[in-house]
């Protein structure tokens, strides 16, 4: 036998993993090596916490990966001398649990507590520095009482609500999903049905309450990455405008609302778009949108078997622009969202790439309302868009630099009762 066969022998003979780790992981445990000290100083605490993991039955290597890399952080802040609170928990309650055990024909607590022992002890073989005292599931009373408590202060205070908004649903597991849970051929994540859109009724809170003071304060997180920052920004979208009517052509009791930051442009609108919940809708149902609607909310449905990125339907409608006096037709358009603004958007296929690609592919009028001292042609317009310059095909505004325009033209508006100020939030 050579020296390296020899080696290795030696190796498997006295290094036995399981055994090993099994002897030195249940002295930790008898020594409380990873007990969270209360008494310790209160300035020198480090809280490490990972994504509680749901109780689906197994852990994959995602987990592992995710807790491993939590459970280095906590032992390097220990080494270095910190109080380390290192904890464990499972994100325990939703309709995929309750789903799983109608299969099985089991109560959803059994089968929840029976996932979280299995999974335990699979965690455990891992050794990390966690804190077992510490652990609860979000089912259990003593944890959901709490969230409770704060849904009531928060009511209480005015700061929760009630609407209707669209929302992806998986039909099997009869639950909503976010979008990021939705893949790219509409397929849920867990259960891999299509997802469908649907109508409900939700509960929202006014976080935009505090979005003046979140943005602030986002200068005084001086150790947070800049992109982060900026992604907060963005998510918090503030954004200053107006709400501009449209009346309904040959009525005075409906008129569609839509929130611009461009007022300036108001003379190039050719057309409004409209989400297909609009209650524009409910109110001209004589104009018999139901064959449209649902041909068009099964394109909704199968994005991916037309070639159109941005699609709709005339409904036959007209608005009138309130700048001009102008009828403009009303389109639904995929591209419009009931969750955001007012769930209707007005066209300036000159201005802006989402309605230049959808006029065109319409056939819907398009007129330049700013120019650089030049008049562009669909060929210009569709690789540029002037966003500043000087106001054309605008009558009385004609000749204004555009960013005096947007408040000039919002102040008429505003003056004449079909405008007002706004500040909108994402």
């Amino acid at each position: 036998m050579d020296k390296h066969s020899t080696e290795e022998s030696i190796i498997n003979n006295f290094y036995n993993p399981s055994d090993i780790e099994k002897r030195c992981q249940k002295k930790w445990e008898i020594l409380n090596l990873y007990k969270t000290n209360e008494e310790f100083e209160k300035s020198n605490k480090f809280y490490a916490l990972s994504m509680f993991p749901y109780p689906s039955g197994n852990l994959h290597m995602g987990h592992v990966r995710n807790y491993v890399i939590t459970d280095l952080i906590a032992r390097y802040q220990t080494l270095k001398g910190k109080n380390v609170l290192h904890p464990m928990g499972w994100d325990a309650f939703g309709l995929p649990a309750e789903n799983a055990a109608i299969e099985r024909n089991i109560k959803p607590s059994d089968w929840t507590r029976q996932n979280i022992n299995h999974m335990k002890k699979q965690l455990k073989q891992l050794g990390l520095s966690v804190d077992w005292d510490k652990e609860f599931a979000t089912c259990d009373e003593d944890y959901y009482k709490w969230t409770q408590f704060l849904f009531l202060e928060l009511y209480k205070s005015g700061l929760v609500y009630q609407k209707e908004s669209e929302v992806n649903w998986d039909p099997i597991d009869n639950t909503v999903l976010a979008n990021e849970q939705v893949d790219s051929q509409g397929k849920s994540w867990r259960s891999g049905a299509i997802v469908e859109k649907k109508l409900l009724k939700q509960w929202f809170l006014k976080i935009t309450n505090y979005a003046d003071e979140l943005l602030k304060d986002l200068i005084e997180l001086e150790d947070w990455p800049e992109r982060v920052k900026i992604m907060q920004e963005n998510w918090i979208g503030k954004s200053i405008g107006s709400e501009i009517d449209f009346i309904v052509e040959n009525t005075q009791k409906s008129k569609i609302t839509v929130y611009t930051t461009r007022a300036d442009t108001l003379f190039g609108a050719t057309y409004l778009a409209i989400s297909p919940n609009h209650n524009v809708l409910k109110d001209y149902e004589e104009f018999n949108f139901k064959n449209d609607l649902d041909k068009f909310k099964k394109l909704i449905k199968d994005k991916d078997k037309t070639n159109k990125t941005k699609f709709g339907f005339d409904t036959g409608l007209k608005a009138i622009n309130p700048i001009n006096n102008d009828s403009i037709p009303i389109w639904v358009a995929s591209y419009v969202l009931d969750e955001y603004g007012t769930g209707a958007v007005m066209g300036v296929p000159a201005h802006d790439q989402r309605d230049y690609e959808f006029a065109t592919s319409y056939k819907i009028q398009i007129r330049q309302v700013i120019s650089k001292g030049n008049l562009l042609t669909s060929e210009d317009l569709s690789s540029s868009f002037e966003e500043e310059g000087i106001l054309i095909n605008s009558n009385q505004f004609d000749g204004l630099n555009n960013k005096d325009a947007r408040i000039k033209i919002a102040k008429f508006g505003i003056s004449k009762g079909w405008a007002k100020a706004k500040i909108q939030y994402r």
